[in-house]
């Protein structure tokens, strides 16, 4: 009987080794083929491809600490009470280890809110394809401000930046444009950025369009054609001056009597604006 005893004690441990064996590779094929299924089918990352815009800005925390800095103490002191130091960590939490196409308005509303500052009524300049000629302007003229002149415009001008989800977080080869993806960093940021300068505008607002272009000077597709028109707020502004410019021996496509400006005054009357409309402003 002891003999018998010790046999089947042997038998359940034998079973039970074999069971733990059996389960120990039956675990170690699951982990080889989910594997070898992964490799199968890689999944590109944003690291692995290259995207058509430039990269992000070499130094870009000191050219933005240096516009902020340089725009808060020297150009507008009144506003020193800005942390431009804050604003740079707000911008970097916005893009840094990110997928560049998958940004959201939430990532930037926190910068938004650090960089905002009002903006004095009937100094409002908008602009569509006539970038360096409405600059010039608002340099020799301080009566009027693009978004480029506020805060938020003068820090990422001409700045490029955005993530990867790989170290070290930031993307210095290439960055995608908005035909590769529309929630890139940059067209959120200038989206949002546009939305909030239209909305803090007061008084009589002046537009500069470009009645060269062939397509036609008020495009639907544009910043100002799609978000800063129809943020407007017609309880606040009072008027819309719009400044049909040519270039320079260039063609006049169009005048203030042409087919996109109708659309645009259409679009403006029915927000209950009171617009005039000026060939070649001087």
């Amino acid at each position: 009987m002891p003999f018998q005893q010790g046999s089947a004690r042997t038998r359940q441990r034998t079973v039970l080794l074999v069971g733990i064996v059996v389960l120990l590779v039956a675990l170690i094929l699951a982990v080889v083929l989910a594997s070898v299924l992964t490799h199968g089918k890689p999944e590109v990352s944003p690291k692995m491809m290259k995207w058509k815009d430039r990269g992000t800005t070499k130094n870009l925390q000191e050219v933005i600490l240096g516009r902020c800095y340089s725009y808060v103490m020297a150009q507008y002191p009144e506003l020193g009470d800005k942390d431009c130091l804050k604003i740079w960590e707000s911008l970097k939490h916005a893009f840094v280890y990110k997928n560049p196409c998958n940004i959201t308005s939430e990532d930037y509303q926190p910068l938004l809110e650090l960089a905002s500052h009002p903006i004095p009524c009937n100094k409002s300049l908008f602009w569509s394809k006539t970038n360096d000629l409405a600059h010039r302007y608002t340099k020799s003229n301080q009566n009027f401000l693009t978004l480029e002149d506020t805060l938020l415009g003068y820090m990422a001008d001409r700045v490029s930046w955005c993530g990867d989800p790989s170290a070290p977080g930031i993307n210095y080869e290439s960055c995608p444009k908005r035909s590769e993806c529309e929630s890139n960093p940059s067209s959120v940021f200038w989206k949002m950025a546009s939305k909030m300068f239209a909305e803090a505008a007061c008084g009589v607002v002046q537009v500069m369009l470009n009645g060269s272009v062939e397509a036609g000077a008020f495009r639907s597709s544009s910043i100002f054609g799609s978000i800063e028109i129809f943020n407007l707020n017609p309880d606040k502004v009072s008027a819309v001056h719009i400044w049909l410019m040519h270039d320079i021996g260039g063609p006049q496509s169009e005048s203030c009597s042409g087919h996109s400006i109708k659309r645009l005054k259409s679009i403006l009357e029915e927000r209950n604006f009171t617009i005039t409309c000026e060939d070649n402003y001087r």
